[in-house]
């Protein structure tokens, strides 16, 4: 195969050309690269090397000016923006930017077409004139403004241009257009042959600049487009060649140098559609390990999206030894980046303290965990254990050792919404991180550091020459600015191995293998985009570059890539996830439809096997030691909540009681439902422990009432440690309790009107045996009775619930469902726990009621264990009495034989 590069040189050699007189522009640094190696190749003698541009390192030549980048051209535009705005209606830097970035990229468009901006923005001052909504006269202030931003443009462009020009720089747009304007100038002094290879689409500067020299017999331009496309006017691919050759001036009197014919010879496409941009990714490595070291040589990896590069180099086989990548590692995907990101925001929060999470999310990220290590778990464990949800400056900063103070000062301290302090404290970062990489010889990472240390140093330059960053907010805003166009290049033998690139880096390069990811609509090619102020007509009207040119251009760089390729793979996405659509892209049906007589075009989808998941309920079975801690379970007490858990899923039962697995500690942000119950128990607890064995009294009652506020406030500074309760979710909770203390209280006071009531117990811990004559270790139960009374000569045993229990869920019909229903029979199987235990203990006398008091359903009362004969029958028995007892000890013996028996294993249930 002869690239495009090759075959203009060997033109040029064999006209007898002084090549290192000869002056090359060609669209990009690579290609430039790329000819200075052919002509190594091609040369018999040795010759010096020939000038060498990039045409955009060509017009800032021409036009003896330099670029800068969007972001100095933004702070230059506040500048003048900031002079020639009165001071009443100048905005702040943040709102300027929001509609500046568009300007500027349409200042740019303008220049780089040569377009008259003075009727070019009064026509657009116009057309909004016709667009506002308001017809009434006059004009509200609202509209005038709007109007007079428009007609402001002009200003806002001459005063930037005179700007930019007076320091000898510009935006690229505006570089163009002085070259363009130079070029006259430039064409008298330089009479060495100008030779363009492989433009395709000019814009209007580029065009007079070439159609300049090319008049003047200073150079020669050389297109690389394929007959096939240059026969048929329809297709994109030509539009723009077509029409330079049909409009210019100079192909009247000579011809154009369009003589590729390399399309319509054989080759092998294959369109491969896999599902996820990971997938294409291992896709393209299985491709890439059947090649050996000669095909790798001559094939060109093509990413339609930059996202890519990272599953694709995490993806290549082992036998791709030598690579060159093209594309920058874009720096904000550097593990780093995502530290600065977390401290940007939490630094923008206005709140009085950092919120425990985002504390947590900087001080675990791997950058910092690395240098805090275990001060970290012991930070996080004081957090979670204490349960604070707000911490300040202070509490953070005091919980580190002294040699981790510096840099968690440099991450916490207040920044006083600064955009200098940012900037110095995320530098003492870097040192610090710095130090502790250059230890540990972490190359990758210290080249990262060095990057975002660049940046922060030009961001802090850029603010001490433009002082418009007030806050912190416009520093992020500029960072994220920053560092989207930021990359970290890769170093590497740019001849040699397998070549990674983008499709804009593909330009003028032909390759014998192809393979191009992305094939998406949307991705290739790309389809509209919105930062602009022109409306549709208006581009077309002036001429300027539409989504539809945008099109033609991808279209061109698509089909060049294939002119010369022998083998070629396209691999698009499947998947409609996210933004992508999961549509392959025009160009592959283009492919069908047009295909060659000598193409090979085949299409497949490859999809990844995905075994059917069964699921199957699990089970343990009871190993030696399993029964050795059920032993020691037995000998210390199960608890009717343990029973329970075994009743309503025997696989919880065993992570919790035999495993010890408990639920990870976390910070509790908003009041847990249990945390409400212990504080309303406790608070129970303290009003009525000290009246065990005494008669209530309506005096009682009202005392606790008084003394509600102190008791809830008390309780939960218990339970919820330092979790906030004035505000939010949980002001709410602390209200509810103190709701339900105050109506359980009133129940009482309403009970004491007809009942005397004795209290018994409260909060009395229980345990009796469980004799069960085949298991040869002693078993018992154990738990804790809320409370215990006499109510005019009759014994109850109390639970309190603060969910809502109604008086279905504590009644039971069958013995046998006693323990296999949880959800119906959980409560009635608790309070006939508590009082067989009572009973053992001697503690009370048969026959006794016992039930349950729900915080949530007070209106019904105390909630009475009933033992029905038949399911719908309304008759019901509520008195314990030893026959129920025993009824209920039989199944609580089967419930704990089946726990203990070593053949039966814990199976899971099916929730």
């Amino acid at each position: 195969m002869v690239s495009f590069i090759s075959g203009v040189l060997k033109e040029l050699i064999s006209s007898e050309e002084n090549i290192s007189e000869i002056i090359f522009i060609l669209p990009s640094k690579r290609a430039g690269s790329f000819l200075l190696k052919e002509l190594s190749a091609l040369s018999e003698n040795h010759i010096f090397a020939p000038k060498v541009y990039s045409i955009e390192e060509f017009t800032e030549v021409i036009s003896e000016t330099k670029t800068v980048d969007n972001t100095l051209t933004l702070f230059e535009f506040y500048n003048v923006y900031k002079k020639i705005t009165p001071l009443e209606e100048q905005e702040d830097f943040e709102t300027f930017t929001a509609w500046a970035q568009s300007l500027i990229h349409d200042f740019n468009e303008i220049d780089r077409y040569l377009i008259d901006y003075k009727s070019f923005f009064n026509y657009l001052a116009d057309i909004q004139d016709l667009k506002h909504w308001s017809i009434q006269e006059p004009k509200t202030d609202l509209i005038n403004n709007y109007l007079s931003f428009w007609n402001s443009l002009p200003a806002f462009y001459e005063a930037l241009k005179e700007e930019l020009l007076s320091k000898n720089t510009g935006y690229q747009g505006l570089i163009y257009r002085k070259a363009s304007e130079n070029i006259p100038e430039y064409t008298q002094k330089h009479t060495a042959k100008h030779v363009f290879i492989g433009f395709n689409a000019l814009n209007t500067a580029e065009q007079l600049i070439v159609q300049h020299l090319v008049e003047n017999d200073r150079a020669e331009i050389y297109w690389d487009l394929d007959e096939v496309f240059v026969k048929d006017r329809q297709h994109d691919a030509s539009l723009f060649i077509n029409q330079y050759v049909k409009d210019w001036p100079v192909y009247r009197e000579k011809e154009a140098k369009l003589n590729v014919s390399e399309y319509s010879k054989p080759k092998n496409i294959q369109v491969t559609g896999v599902p996820k941009n990971v997938g294409q990714a291992k896709y393209l490595g299985e491709l890439l390990a059947n090649l050996d070291k000669e095909t790798l040589q001559e094939t060109a990896v093509v990413l339609g999206e930059e996202d890519l590069l990272l599953p694709v180099l995490n993806s290549l086989p082992p036998n791709v030894k030598d690579l060159n990548i093209t594309m920058g590692f874009p720096l904000k995907n550097a593990p780093i980046a995502s530290l600065f990101d977390r401290l940007f925001q939490i630094h923008q929060n206005t709140a009085s303290g950092y919120y425990y999470k985002d504390v947590i999310s900087v001080i675990n990220h791997p950058a910092l965990h690395e240098l805090l290590k275990q001060e970290t778990e012991i930070f996080i464990e004081k957090i979670q254990s204490e349960n604070t949800v707000n911490l300040s400056e202070k509490e953070i900063i005091s919980s580190f050792s002294a040699g981790a103070k510096p840099l968690i000062e440099a991450c916490f301290k207040d920044l006083e919404n600064s955009p200098l302090k940012a900037i110095e404290a995320f530098q003492q970062i870097i040192n610090q991180i710095k130090d502790h990489y250059k230890t540990d010889q972490n190359k990758l990472g210290l080249e990262f550091l060095y990057q975002f240390h660049v940046l922060f140093n030009k961001l802090e330059n850029l603010n001490q020459t433009y002082p418009h960053l007030k806050s912190v907010k416009s520093l992020y805003q500029f960072y994220k600015e920053i560092m989207s166009t930021q990359s970290l290049d890769f170093q590497g033998r740019p001849f040699k191995g397998l070549q990674l690139m983008g499709m804009l880096e593909s330009r003028a390069l032909d390759f014998k293998n192809v393979i191009i990811c992305s094939v998406n609509e949307g991705v290739l090619p790309s389809g509209k985009s919105g930062s602009s102020f022109i409306p549709f007509d208006l581009k077309q009207t002036y001429k300027l570059p539409t989504y539809k040119e945008k099109d033609a251009v991808y279209t061109y760089h698509f089909y060049r890539l294939l002119q010369r390729a022998q083998n070629v793979h396209l691999l698009y996405n499947t998947e409609t996830d996210g933004l992508n659509s999961g549509e392959k892209s025009r160009f592959l049906t283009q492919l069908e439809i047009e295909k060659q007589p000598a193409h090979q075009l085949t299409h497949t989808m490859v999809s990844p096997k995905v075994p059917a998941i069964k699921n199957e309920l699990r089970e343990v079975k009871k190993t030696p030691e399993i029964m050795e801690k059920l032993k020691s379970l037995a000998g210390s007490g199960f608890s009717p909540s343990a029973l329970t858990s075994y009743i309503r899923n025997p696989l919880d039962f065993y992570r919790q009681y035999v495993l010890g697995v408990r639920d990870r500690e976390e910070v509790e942000e908003t009041v847990a439902y249990n945390t409400l119950g212990t504080v309303v128990h406790d608070s129970l607890e303290n009003f009525y422990k000290p009246l065990e064995d005494k008669i209530l009294t309506a005096e009682n009652i009202k005392a606790f009432k008084a003394r509600i506020e102190e008791e809830i406030t008390l309780q939960f500074k218990k339970s919820y440690m330092n979790g906030p309760v004035n505000q939010g979710k949980n002001l709410l909770i602390y209200e509810v309790a103190k709701r339900y203390l105050r109506n359980f209280l009133n129940l009482e006071l309403n009970r004491l009107e007809t009942e005397e009531i004795k209290i018994l117990k409260i909060e009395k811990t229980l345990k009796s045996e469980i004799r069960i004559e085949h298991l040869d270790f002693p078993i018992f139960m154990r738990g804790k009775v809320d409370r215990a009374e006499n109510s005019n000569g009759t014994t109850r045993i109390i639970d309190y619930k603060t969910g809502k229990v109604t008086q279905d869920k504590i009644e039971i019909v069958d013995w046998e469902d006693l323990t296999s229903d949880y959800d119906k029979y959980s409560k009635s199987f608790q309070v006939l726990a508590y009082t067989k235990m009572m009973e053992d203990q001697n503690l009370l006398e048969l026959p006794v009621e016992a039930g349950i008091i729900s915080f949530k359903n007070l209106k019904s009362g105390f909630l009475k264990f009933g033992k029905k004969d038949k399911p719908r029958t309304k008759n019901k028995e509520t008195a314990i009495n030893k026959e129920i007892l025993d009824a209920f000890e039989i199944e609580l013996k089967k419930l704990i034989t089946e726990i203990c028996d070593p053949e039966i294993p814990f199976k899971e249930k099916e929730l």
